[in-house]
Order: structure tokens, then sequence, then C-alpha cells
């Protein structure tokens, strides 16, 4: 038998808390889903959907990512272990619709782009094995479309390109390809790639100076035309301009204790929702205006309970609800924004 505390309320006073139990053999009901919000209520920005998924025994392995297609209201998962399907697709009202693992080795991050006719999958994949190294990417039915990288061989080259441990990509509207290259590996850089995959501009190499990374592990575009980068070995967001690749500044100290492992703007572009790893924490962060960046502001925080471990996050670009990634728990999780029709907590 194990147990998890549900509260609502501030780090020092607590308003109300809900025990909740379960035990761990009975897959229906092995969920992780400690929290707490804020005890202002015009902080609390998001509340738990305990109803996603409706059967959590799909979760058979590690789930490293998570990816949501709004136009057609799927989530696709990515998990890793042995002798199981690689990808999960969901429902966004939490049914389980099918799953795949064709030519999938060892899935890192995963992202949804497309149109109302035709959806891509893509995925990085930090593998040693025969597809490993690579960014793929696959239709919805998970049949290979595309291949980035030299499968099963990693490298620093540029011609052709070649991948060590691509942590995460993000694909704008135009069909432009941002992807961070180096969860650990030999490259610590931020590549922007054409839709024909030519590379248009490349940032970064290891350090700590500006537009140095150490293990670049997130990447996202805002709704002003800059690329925000979870570098997380140096605690910190690193900010360059979408189109020339220019440095434009970091956030750093909102990232004392822990760097960011993953990073996501609202619908709305006025949050940013933060992930960090071994804290089990998730933030709300204000996002800058135009312009200059500022300083960072935490203005909301999520604490999950220990070890649960958010390792990538998601948002719905059409609902703003937030699913989170969970390597610990072994499990992915959904946040919806507090005004959401979705039935509140104890509800």
């Amino acid at each position: 038998m194990a147990r998890a505390w549900v509260c609502v309320g501030g780090a020092v006073f607590f308003l109300s808390c809900l025990v909740l139990h379960w035990r761990f053999s009975d897959p229906l009901v092995s969920r992780t889903i400690a929290f707490y919000v804020p005890w202002r209520k015009e902080d609390s920005l998001f509340r738990l959907d305990l109803g996603w998924p409706k059967y959590s025994e799909y979760f058979t392995g590690s789930t490293f990512s998570v990816a949501v297609d709004s136009l057609n209201g799927l989530v696709y998962v990515a998990q890793r272990g042995d002798n199981i399907p690689k990808v999960l697709v969901f429902t966004e009202d939490g049914y389980f619709l099918r799953s795949w693992n064709y030519t999938v080795d060892t899935p890192h991050g995963i992202f949804v782009s497309g149109t109302p006719y035709e959806q891509s999958v893509w995925i990085t994949d930090v593998g040693s094995g025969a597809y490993g190294h690579t960014v793929k990417k696959y239709n919805s039915l998970g049949d290979l479309v595309q291949i980035l990288g030299t499968p099963g061989k990693k490298g620093t080259g540029l011609n052709p390109l070649q991948f060590d441990n691509p942590a995460e990509l993000y694909v704008d509207d135009t069909g432009e390809i941002y992807i961070v290259d180096g969860d650990g590996g030999l490259n610590n850089r931020l590549v922007k790639l054409s839709q024909d995959f030519m590379i248009l501009w490349l940032r970064g190499e290891s350090g700590a100076g500006p537009a140095q990374f150490n293990i670049p592990h997130s990447v996202t575009l805002d709704t002003v035309g800059r690329v925000w980068v979870a570098d997380r070995g140096n605690k910190r967001l690193q900010v360059f301009d979408k189109d020339t690749g220019e440095w434009l500044g970091a956030w750093d100290s909102c990232f004392m204790e822990e760097g960011p492992s993953a990073v996501r703007f609202t619908p709305d572009g006025k949050y940013l929702i933060v992930a960090q790893l071994n804290l089990s924490r998730l933030s709300v962060l204000t996002a800058p205006p135009s312009g200059g960046i500022g300083d960072c502001s935490v203005i909301s925080s999520i604490q999950l309970a220990d070890q649960v471990l958010p390792h990538l996050v998601e948002v719905d670009k059409k609902t703003g609800a937030v699913y989170v990634a969970e390597i610990g728990a072994k499990q992915v999780q959904k946040y919806v924004p507090w005004h959401s029709p979705t039935p509140a907590i104890g509800a």
C-alpha cells in the first residue's frame, strides 16, 4: 500500500489536503498524483485531470515524452522498455486507440506537426541500435517517412548531418525544424533546418558561456519569433532569434536548485511551462513581451511526489492542457486550465 497527498495550499499554509491510496499490484490504479498549487486562487492556473487516461495499464515502460495533435484531438506517448510498444496513441479524453513500435529503438523526444489532412510524428532516438542517433518522421499510423542523421552511428558531422543523443525537436507552422542535439553526447548544439532538411543555422558548443550548452534538453518557440532552449546542465533557459540564430539572452535566476528539463508556452503566449526533473516540479513563468527578455519570474508551481521525475512536457495548442511525461512514475499526467469544464479533483 502506498499513499500520496493532494494538497491545495501555499508553501507554508495549507488550506486542504486529500490523501489518496493505491496498491502497486493493481495496474488500474497505480498512479502517482501528489501535487500542490499556490494558495491564492488567482495563482492556481492548472489542476489535475484525474480521468486521464481512462486506464493506466497501457503504460508498460518508462514514459519519456508526450506530444499532442491538437487538430485531431490525439495524444502520443513515447516509452522505453524491452518487448513493449514504444509509441502509444490516446484520445484527448484518455481513451487508448493504438500502439506501434516500427523502427523505434530508444525514444527520447516526440513531436507532432501537420495540417488537418496530414499529420507527422517526429521522434528523436538516442538508442545504440540500428535506428539510434537519429531524428525520424512517421505518419500517424507509425509508417517511417524520413530519417535525419546516420542510423546507428553517432557523430558530429554536418554533411551528412549526424547526431549524438538528439534530445528533442520543435517544428513550427512553416515546417522549419529546431533540434537540440546533445543529451549527454558528443554535441551540445541547436540546429535549425529548412522544410527540405537543409541547415539554416547552427548554434552551440560545449561550455557555459552565451550560446554554449551543457545538455540542451528541450526546445520551443514563442509567439514573437524567439527560440527557447532548456540548457539543463547550465541551469538556465537560453533564447535565440528565430530567423538569424542571434543569442538574445538567458534566464538562470529561477533555476538555482536545478536546471530545466522541458519548456513549452501556453497557447496565448503569456506563460512558460517548465519542468525540473530531479526536483519533480513544474513551474509556470511569466513570458516576456517582444523586445528584451527581462528577468524570469515564477508565478505558480506544482510540486509532484518524490521520484515522479517529470522529463518532458507538451501543451495542447487548442485547449491549453499540459501533458507531463514522468519517467519515475512511468506515466503521463494531464493538467487542465483551472476554469476548464473537465471535472475538478473530488468532483
